[in-house]
Order: structure tokens, then sequence, then C-alpha cells
């Protein structure tokens, strides 16, 4: 039985039913958020992941408090039903699609939610990611960003806090072929050591939201990046969109962004150049990515549902599960002062940062 409840709506993009996403396994949809204060406290995140034909859903829902990172975990059997966007206590609600999306975390282990993000602008559509590994296709995706402001409430272990005035934050929605679930074991022959590098800064100014990413190979060369800026309420047809480029320095000892990195734009109607100031560090491993439990697609039986709290301090800065992060920083531009994030992932060499080994640190 292949039908499910997506295939009453117009959005097939193939001959076959909506539960068939094209051949290859790696498929995958994903929502993602995350969210800050205006001094870039209570920092939260999301994600949402359906793998069509790993026929898996997974879930993560987390909030900092007191340095400490809590994390709710949950993954289903997808039961080939792509429409529904729930899973363990986490359902997402499209109220107005390209606008409002409400996000609801019932209670697991004292963690629980309601979140209502709706956006500033119309959302960006950034350039097709599509990465090889030799013969092998590593990426081929599309995704769409979106600055926005947060209402709602977030309560751990019996303390319900009230989203600051001013929350800000971004969401994205992805979906392609990108690694996912068990990890294929069979190696590309004469294939170098492996290697990613990964920016992306979407801030909130309160004259607009900028964004730019960059994925460099391993001399500093980009193979995909963009600069984006969005005015408050801008349409599709109003975006702009420019070139731009990173200096970046890491922290001694650690693949980490630290303070002072500086973006030059060319963006006709934005900022020309901006300075970042880390305001804390959220590990992507709790949502999933890089994590060694929870990775994105794992099949974990009918349903599974978990709490993990991770103390900030003291974690071992070159273990693979967390070299990824998303730093809040504190962003200036000629005079004017943002908030927003500085995703980095840094995996092999990279020349320009004196990185030459599979995972070392900074000098």
């Amino acid at each position: 039985m292949a039908l499910s409840k997506g295939d009453d709506f117009p959005i097939h993009q193939t001959a076959e039913p909506v539960a068939y996403a094209g051949t290859d396994r790696n498929f995958y949809d994903r929502y993602f958020f995350n969210g800050y204060a205006p001094d870039g406290g209570g920092f939260f995140a999301i994600a949402f992941g359906v793998y069509p034909h790993l026929d898996v859903v997974d879930a993560h829902f987390n909030v900092i408090r007191d340095g400490v990172q809590h994390c709710v975990h949950a993954s289903r059997e997808a039961g080939m039903e792509r429409m529904d966007l729930s899973c363990g206590p986490m359902t997402i609600e499209i109220v107005e699609p390209l606008n409002v999306l409400k996000v609801s975390v019932g209670d697991h282990e004292g963690i629980s939610a309601e979140l209502t993000f709706t956006g500033r602008h119309f959302p960006i559509e950034e350039p097709r990611f599509t990465h090889r590994t030799g013969p092998r296709v590593l990426l081929d995706c599309t995704r769409m960003t979106q600055n926005g402001r947060w209402t709602g409430w977030i309560e751990v272990d019996g303390e319900r806090q009230e989203l600051a005035t001013g929350t800000m934050g971004t969401r994205d929605r992805s979906w392609g072929v990108r690694p996912i679930g068990a990890p294929d074991a069979q190696p590309i022959p004469g294939q170098a050591m492996p290697s990613f590098f990964w920016q992306w800064t979407p801030i909130n100014f309160p004259s607009g939201s900028l964004f730019f990413h960059v994925n460099n190979d391993t001399l500093g060369n980009p193979w995909n990046t963009r600069a984006a800026w969005a005015l408050e309420g801008a349409s599709a047809d109003v975006l702009s969109e420019g070139a731009g480029s990173m200096r970046t320095r890491l922290s001694s000892g650690t693949r980490w962004p630290s303070g002072g990195s500086t973006v030059s734009l060319a963006l006709p109607g934005g900022p020309e150049e901006i300075t970042f100031e880390p305001l804390g560090r959220f590990q992507m491993k709790g949502l999933g990515y890089t994590h060694r439990d929870w990775r994105h697609g794992m099949y974990h039986g009918a349903l599974k549902v978990e709490r993990e709290d991770i103390v900030l301090d003291g974690l071992d800065p070159l273990a693979l599960d967390n070299i990824h992060v998303q730093i809040p920083v504190a962003v200036t531009s000629d005079g004017e002062e943002g908030i927003g994030v500085f995703e980095q992932l840094i995996i092999g060499p990279f020349a320009p940062l004196g990185l030459s080994e599979f995972i070392d640190g900074a000098g």
C-alpha cells in the first residue's frame, strides 16, 4: 500500500505516489529551527527529519539553561506516511505555509514547549548543493532559509519560562540527498582523507535579515556560497542577493570559531562588513548531527524517546561529535547592532586555518 495523505494534494514530482522519493536511499526532508533572546540567552533549537526510503522519522528539541543543553530525542517508524509531522512528543503544525509554523513538545521527563514562529520576510532559496566524493553523490539538496520572531514558552524540570520579548531566530527547510542512517561501509577507491568545510551566518538586524554561507574545498576555494539581504516584510521579488567572503579565527586547540570573524559583502542595499562576537555555544549533536547514538535516520524501532543533558563546559572540542557547533553571536555593522548565529563544521584538512589532519585543533 503506497498511497498516503500526501496523494490528495497536488505535490507529486514523479508519476509515482508521494511515498516514493526517487531512487536514492539517502533522500531526506528536514525542518530546522533555532531561537534566542535579544541578549543571546535562552538558546533553543528544533530538528525534524523524514527519510522515505528508510521509512523512519526523527525529531529533536534542545534548550540551553545554566550551561546545560537539555535535549529530547525521538524516532519512530514512518509507515510510508510523509504528511504526519509528529514524532513522539513533538509535532510541527504548518499554520501558514512559508510564514507561520507552530512547534509543540509534550512533556517528556520534565521538558515541554509551545512555540510559534512567524517569518520576517519571504524565505531565501539558497543555490542547489551538489557535491560528490569521487563518483558518489555526497550532497544534492535544496534549502530555503527564513528569519523570524518567536512567541511561546519552554518548561524544564518544573520551571516554565515565557520567551523573552524580541526573541528571534532562523528556520530552514532542506530536502534532497545527504548521508543518513547507517553509513556505507564500502570505501571509494583512491579517495583522499574525507574533508568538509561549512560556515553559515543568519543574522537578525532591526532593519532586516542577513544571510551568508560558504562551503569550501581543502584549499579554501568556495564550491557553494551565497549572501542575501531581506528587509522587514520583503516579498520574493525584492530580496537582494550577492557575494561575500569570510575571515575566521579558531579558538586554540579546537575547531570552534572565536570572536572577531568578519564577512565582506557585495550586496545591494545590505551591510558591507559585519563583525561577530560570541555569546555562547550550542552543540549540534543535540539535534542529531554527528551524534553517536542519534544520527539522522537511524532506526530505533517502532518508537523511542530519550532525554539527554549535555554539560557544555569540559566537552572535548576535538571529539568528532563535538566539532559541529552553532555560536550565538552579537553582530555590528556600520553602527547597527544585530544578533544571530555562526554555524561551523570543519572535518579533515583545511589549509587556510592550518588544519592538516582528519581532526586536529588550531595552534
